[in-house]
C-alpha cells in the first residue's frame, strides 16, 4: 500500500515529513515555514517536538528509505476559510512503522495558542485510522504525563481506553485496538 504524503481532516492540511522537511526545521522554522509555504505560529515547535526528536525522526527516515515516510512525523497546517493553508500548529506521529505485536505509538501536540479547537482530536483519529489501514497493525498505543487531563480526554474521545501505566514514570498508557 503506498503511503500518502498530504492528507486532510476536517481543519487541517497533513503533511507527511520528508528528510528535506526535518533538514528544513534543523535549520529554524523559519525555513519549514518557506518550505510549507505557510505562516509558522508562535510557539513552534509543540510539545516534545525538539532537536533530538527531529534527528532521531530523519535518521530513521535515512536509514529507511522511502517506505518510511509517514511512520514517524506529519506537520499540521490549518486551512483559512477557502481551504487554502493557513499555518502550522500541530506536530503528530508514529515512533515507527508497525512493531512485530502489531502495534504502533503515536503522539501529538499543538501550540499553545491553538490549542482547545479540535485540532488535537483530528490528529489523534487521523493517526489511528490510517494505521489500521495497514493489515498488520492491531493496536495503536499513546502516552501521556497522568496530570495531563487535556491529553487524555483527546485519546478517551477517539476511543482508547486506559490500559496502565506508562513507559516513564508519572506517565499513563492508553490504547486504541482494531
Amino acid at each position: 500500500m503506498s503511503i500518502p504524503l498530504l492528507a486532510r481532516t476536517a481543519h487541517l492540511e497533513l503533511v507527511a515529513a520528508t528528510v528535506p522537511h526535518l533538514d528544513a526545521e534543523l535549520s529554524g522554522a523559519q525555513a519549514l515555514g518557506v518550505m510549507l509555504d505557510v505562516v509558522v505560529a508562535e510557539g513552534w515547535p509543540p510539545g516534545d517536538l525538539d532537536r533530538h526528536a527531529l534527528q532521531f525522526f530523519k535518521a530513521r527516515l535515512q536509514a529507511a528509505g522511502e517506505s518510511a515516510v509517514g511512520w514517524y512525523n506529519w506537520y499540521g497546517i490549518t486551512l483559512d476559510a477557502h481551504g487554502r493553508r493557513d499555518s502550522l500548529v500541530a506536530s503528530a506521529g508514529y515512533l515507527g512503522p508497525p512493531q512485530d505485536d502489531g502495534s504502533v505509538e503515536i503522539g501529538y501536540s499543538v501550540v499553545p495558542a491553538a490549542r482547545r479547537r479540535g485540532y488535537a482530536t483530528e490528529l489523534v483519529e487521523f493517526l489511528a485510522m490510517r494505521a489500521f489501514q495497514f493489515h498488520p497493525v492491531r493496536a495503536v498505543t499513546a502516552h501521556t504525563l497522568e496530570s495531563n487531563a487535556a491529553s487524555a480526554g483527546v485519546l478517551l474521545r477517539c476511543g482508547f481506553i486506559r490500559v496502565g501505566p506508562g513507559a516513564e514514570p508519572g506517565t499513563v498508557r492508553y490504547q486504541r485496538s482494531r
